[in-house]
């Protein structure tokens, strides 16, 4: 059992309530194959959104075109949604900001500096160049 795998175990399982509250698992189908697949993702809301960070070297927001509908296990609840890539970089570090502004911890571990809790904008400049992140807009 691999990382992914586990993370997909326990957001599946009752003890979800340890990382629900920013990690869901997410389910593309893929462009070429039709086929689905399913992965753990980190999140926060903001203005109505869900927004996901995720390296440019993963494959799995590839299969998410504009307005391409996902479904997420939320909370171990299903939900269906509407996700779409942002790859502008100056898009993507003012959303790493603000990324950062709900997940202050995720600094070190993407090698951004922090002082008196404001991120080193040349940092962020530089992760912004190796990460994108996925608008989701949960349906009614």
């Amino acid at each position: 059992m691999n990382g992914n795998d586990f993370m997909a175990w326990v957001l599946r399982s009752p003890l979800h309530g340890m990382l629900s509250n920013g990690m869901m698992l997410i389910t593309v189908t893929g462009r070429k194959t039709g086929k689905q697949y399913t992965t753990p993702v980190s999140y926060y809301e903001e203005g109505g959104y869900l927004w996901v960070v995720t390296s440019r070297n993963r494959t799995w927001w590839k299969n998410i075109p504009k307005d391409r509908n996902v479904k997420l296990l939320l909370k171990r609840k299903p939900v269906s949604a509407v996700a779409e890539t942002e790859l502008d970089a100056r898009a993507v570090e003012t959303h790493m900001l603000e990324f950062l502004r709900h997940v202050p911890q995720a600094a070190k571990s993407m090698g951004i500096r922090v002082e008196n809790k404001k991120p080193d904008p040349e940092d962020v400049t530089r992760v912004a160049q190796e990460r994108l992140f996925v608008k989701i807009k949960v349906s009614a």
